[in-house]
């Protein structure tokens, strides 16, 4: 063991300079550090930096034994742990909010371990960033389906603790629909390894879908195995316009009828959103040449031997038939489609740019997508004028990202008090239509409170079990996903 000065909650015997922390020995030097330093800064502010943290201390495992270490030392004496991947959450699951925590950043536990193409699958450590992995799975000719804005920093640990969605869930599924196994560090530091590579195991209870989406409160996922699909040869991308949210669901329809499974993506931009590309990239404009309300990206992708182009141009033909659709363009290079998918990518960023906004990931059931469209639009209008509503969003899932800018002049204080109600006002729209107020984001720590009081008594002393058969001390992640144990 070693001893290092952390700056922290002050001991009775330290209570001028902080704590004497006696940390394993291989988890000193580069490994650790303070939480009040400014090296620290990039663990403890989140990516949209709305937020900042605290900590005590920020330990950087370069091993599975070195995680193993950290988290029996962390629970014999008592000290939470907050686990981190690429730190690009949106709702505070991976930042600390007291001084006495530690985080546990993955960020060196980055290893691929092997690529499998006779079993379509592949081994990655939990701090691997999801662009290596996709990277290392098309390299042996395959494809890693989860597509994310973040990908060249998000982390396949924090992909598996949020149950990440992104583009193709309307073909692949959710981030557990992707994983076969998972190797976690549990509370007394032994290591749980389920990765067995079997695409069908119905022995007993599935205790890696407990941790997907368990946002860090149960263990340390420190190796992920996930299934490949073979590379698509064929990737073919429209962008095309409409008039009305309620066309863009019936174009979906219509795509799904005449595509079946060959439809990859379905991604819904709301025209007042283009702008926010805009001022990404000055040359990020709307391929169409004219004015629509709605924009759509769609996209089939398959192998050899079907004739994805011939399949779109049909489909958009039978669209303009009926009417549903004004204008359209097809990617005639994969540059090109590049460009559409900058749009959808870059309208993100320009919000962050634009500074603090009501930020949502709203989910209903596909028929309900326009209804909560109409609804929350004439809410900000009627409520909040001068607000500006954007909705965008992997409509083909049911899952609309409806955002809120405060005006340009508005003071932050009043944006926040404001958006908190706005905030609000959307939850009781999403949840009077019988949706989610989280689609793919989690909980985290901004929204425990919405989450903890829309369960019934039953569901929390369920959840409640849970978290005590693997956490009885409640050590990891506290106040994440569930109120701390003192608010129960």
């Amino acid at each position: 063991m070693i001893g290092l000065m952390i700056t922290g909650r002050p001991s009775p015997q330290r209570e001028a300079s902080g704590a004497i922390v006696e940390l394993p020995a291989q988890l000193a030097g580069d490994a650790l550090i303070d939480g009040q330093s400014p090296p620290a800064d990039s663990y403890l502010i989140d990516w949209s930096r709305d937020r900042r943290g605290r900590a005590r201390f920020i330990v950087r495992p370069g091993s599975v034994e070195d995680v193993q270490a950290l988290v029996r030392w962390c629970s014999q004496s008592s000290v939470a742990i907050v686990v981190q991947g690429g730190n690009t959450g949106l709702v505070g699951g991976a930042l600390p909010d007291n001084s006495d925590y530690a985080v546990l950043s993955l960020e060196r536990l980055n290893r691929i371990r092997c690529v499998d193409p006779l079993d379509f699958t592949l081994q990655a450590d939990a701090g691997a960033v999801l662009q290596d992995v996709k990277d290392a799975a098309e390299a042996s000719d395959m494809t890693f389906p989860l597509a994310l804005g973040a990908q060249g920093s998000c982390t396949i640990g924090g992909n598996v603790a949020t149950n990440a969605g992104g583009i193709n869930v309307l073909r692949y599924g959710m981030t557990r629909d992707l994983v076969l196994g998972l190797e976690t560090v549990l509370l007394d530091g032994t290591l749980w390894n389920g990765m067995n590579g079997l695409r069908k195991d119905n022995r007993g209870y599935s205790l890696k879908q407990l941790m997907i989406g368990s946002e860090g409160t149960l263990g340390v996922v420190t190796g992920v195995e996930v299934r490949l699909s073979p590379r698509p040869t064929q990737v073919e991308t429209a962008y095309v316009g409409l008039g009305s949210f309620r066309q863009t669901c019936e174009l979906f329809r219509m795509a799904r009828h005449l595509c079946s499974d060959l439809l990859s993506a379905f991604e819904v931009i709301g025209e007042e959103c283009l702008p926010l590309a805009h001022l990404i990239d000055p040359n990020l404009r709307s391929p169409l040449t004219q004015a629509c309300p709605v924009h759509a990206i769609v996209e089939l992708a398959c192998g050899p031997g079907i004739d994805a182009g011939g399949l779109l141009e049909t489909m958009l033909t039978r669209a303009l038939e009926a009417e549903l659709i004004r204008d359209g363009v097809v990617a005639q290079s994969r540059s090109q489609a590049a460009t559409f998918w900058a749009i959808r990518e870059g309208l993100v960023e320009g919000q962050a740019r634009r500074g603090f906004h009501v930020r949502t990931d709203l989910s209903v059931r596909l028929s309900e997508v326009p209804k909560l469209v109409e609804q929350a639009r004439a809410c900000i209008v009627r409520e909040w004028p001068g607000w500006t509503s954007l909705t965008y969003g992997h409509a083909g899932d049911g899952n609309i990202h409806f955002n809120v800018l405060p005006p340009i002049d508005c003071e932050i204080g009043e944006a926040r008090t404001v958006g908190q109600a706005v905030l609000t006002r959307l939850y009781e729209l999403v949840g009077a239509l019988g949706g989610s107020f989280s689609a793919e984001h989690g909980v985290g720590r901004s929204r425990s409170d919405v989450f903890w009081a829309g369960l019934s008594q039953r569901e929390r002393q369920i959840h409640t079990a849970i978290k005590a058969a693997f956490d009885p001390a409640g050590l990891f992640n506290p106040g994440c996903l569930m109120p701390d144990r003192g608010d129960l």
